[in-house]
């Protein structure tokens, strides 16, 4: 068992598992903890849409190489990593995206969102990734905070060229 701070517990401990898609009860704890994610202002401050809730577990299992954590504390889930592996052609191996990291706002600041970091970093290594990569909003400083700590930064290949960027276009 992962407690906070890494140390063994026996009061309400802390756990983080690979979610089973196939599992209707891994299945609602996705939803549930990406719905409150999407809830919160970094989330976007709305709720998924019905259609999203409905297919999001068989949807994600029908993804290669994605792959979810829940954290839980004792039996109630608490917070989710939906990772996918993607690949680094610069290194020829694959790497793995945290695409979403959430901690329920009730247990912030208790060790979950780096209990969770570091599940997905040895599932990383198990998968024989070469990197794990996320984004982040750069007015969430407590994330900004979280990923420091664990050791992430932003990057450039030549400082010259300026550091790298996320960006989207919707279709």
């Amino acid at each position: 068992m992962i407690a906070p701070g890494g140390a063994d517990t026996a009061v309400a401990p802390l756990t983080v598992r690979l979610a089973d898609y196939a599992y209707d009860a891994d299945g609602r704890a996705i939803v549930a903890l990406l719905d409150a994610y999407a809830r919160d202002p970094m989330g976007g401050g709305a709720p998924l849409a019905e259609d999203v809730r409905a297919r999001l577990p068989a949807a994600l299992d029908a993804v290669p190489g994605a792959f979810s954590l829940i954290a839980f504390d004792g039996y109630h889930p608490v917070g989710l990593a939906n990772c996918f592996t993607g690949f680094s052609t610069f290194a020829a191996r694959p790497l793995v995206n945290i695409h979403d990291l959430v901690v329920l706002s009730g247990h912030r600041g208790k060790g979950i969102g780096a209990a969770l970091m570091h599940a997905v970093e040895r599932e990383a290594r198990q998968r024989g990734a070469c990197k794990v990569t996320l984004e982040v909003l750069s007015g969430n400083a407590p994330a900004k905070a979280l990923y420091t700590a664990q050791g992430y930064g932003s990057y450039a290949l030549d400082p010259e060229a300026g550091s790298a960027q996320f960006w989207e276009k919707k279709l």
